[in-house]
């Protein structure tokens, strides 16, 4: 039960831009991402964690949030606004699911406050949204795994104006938005976090 991300975003990405994509429409807007203009950069870390994304985990949270749709009579849980995401959690039963539909609620939002500030250039203005995301897939919809806290942590700690896993969880990459004069200070600070926890060297 996957989704279209990786295939939209393999055929429509270009350089200096994020892709806006509804998975709905399939509507897709190039949105203008230029970071080396604002003096940042992405920095790319493989935390050497492989992916696991294994049919039962990410079934279950697809599941989980059809039935939380269902509950909430709404086609799909991006139907939720953000500021009536407090009634819908109290129509729902059990906090595994309120938390996965917050995830979801607030993720949505969190994009759309992403694509509003790179339309008006305040491109660090997004790093606190990505560390917002991360925390969001690290405590309520639960996909993230050690490699990728740590990394996450240990950019925010250096400096990163905001770090975020990517891709679908349980492994993968984390992505750093840094100033360029701050980039290898992140880069051997998550290095020496991956050495304390002993975990092996990430790559950059």
């Amino acid at each position: 039960p996957s989704g279209v991300m990786d295939q939209m975003a393999s055929m429509l990405c270009t350089e200096a831009h994020a892709l806006f994509l509804d998975c709905r429409s399939l509507a897709a807007e190039q949105v203008p991402l230029d970071v080396a203009a604002a003096g940042l950069t992405v920095l790319v870390v493989d935390t050497r964690a492989p992916h696991q994304l294994t049919d039962s985990a990410y079934g279950a949270r697809r599941a989980a949030c059809e039935d939380a749709a269902r509950r909430l009579g709404v086609p799909a849980l991006r139907d939720v606004p953000v500021d009536g995401l407090a009634a819908a959690l109290a129509r729902l039963e059990g906090d595994e699911q309120r938390r996965r539909v917050r995830h979801v609620v607030t993720e949505d939002d969190r994009v759309l406050r992403t694509v509003e500030a790179l339309r008006a250039g305040r491109t660090a203005g997004i790093g606190p949204l990505l560390s917002a995301s991360h925390a969001s897939l690290r405590d309520d919809y639960e996909v993230t795994v050690p490699k990728l806290d740590v990394a996450a942590a240990a950019a925010e700690a250096a400096g990163a104006l905001g770090a975020r896993m990517t891709g679908g969880g349980f492994g993968g990459c984390v992505l750093a938005l840094v100033a360029v004069e701050r980039a290898d200070r992140v880069r051997e600070a998550v290095g020496r976090a991956y050495a304390d926890a002993g975990f092996d060297e990430p790559g950059f």
